[in-house]
């Protein structure tokens, strides 16, 4: 998988993007990205998404969160549902960062999953990538049937060295 990129937005947030070719049906991809029983694998809060839009989301910290960084077992934080295009498009506030997962049918019966990350600052964008990056890493894997056998945040922090600010 190749490295998420780091650019400047229009309006002076930094934007934080993967994009990846899926050997798979959008519609596979899309529960991936939006279903529970995947999310507990790979995404980086307990989150149940209700898929409308405007609809309030609760990112809930994981117990791997609590004994890893020491956050409170009770910490949330809130986000809002923006849109959502089944099977190609999902983007939702969390807190003040806003993520937008799009699906584009590559011609093939694939996809390309981009993830778009967008934040008020470049540090969180270095500090998010190789979080991404090593869910992105269990996607792949749970579409291809693979055994995830490893664990997410392990993964980050072996990839940590490769997303630090150049001086």
């Amino acid at each position: 998988m190749d490295n998420g990129k780091i650019n400047l937005t229009y309006d002076g947030r930094v934007s934080l993007s993967f994009q990846l070719a899926i050997p798979h049906a959008p519609d596979k991809v899309w529960k991936v990205i939006t279903e529970r029983e995947y999310l507990d694998a790979w995404f980086p809060a307990d989150v149940d998404f209700n898929l409308t839009p405007g609809a309030d989301l609760l990112f809930k910290v994981t117990p791997e969160q609590v004994e890893r960084f020491g956050l409170p077992a009770d910490h949330v934080t809130r986000g809002t549902v923006i849109s959502v295009h089944p099977h190609r498009i999902l983007e939702f506030l969390w807190d003040a960062d806003t993520l937008h997962w799009e699906l584009a049918p590559d011609g093939t019966g694939g996809c390309w999953l981009t993830l778009t990350h967008t934040m008020e600052d470049e540090e969180s964008a270095y500090a998010h990538a190789a979080g991404w990056h090593a869910g992105l890493e269990v996607v792949a894997a749970q579409l291809d049937g693979r055994e995830v056998d490893w664990s997410p945040w392990d993964r980050a922090d072996e990839l940590s060295p490769q997303y630090r600010k150049s001086a």
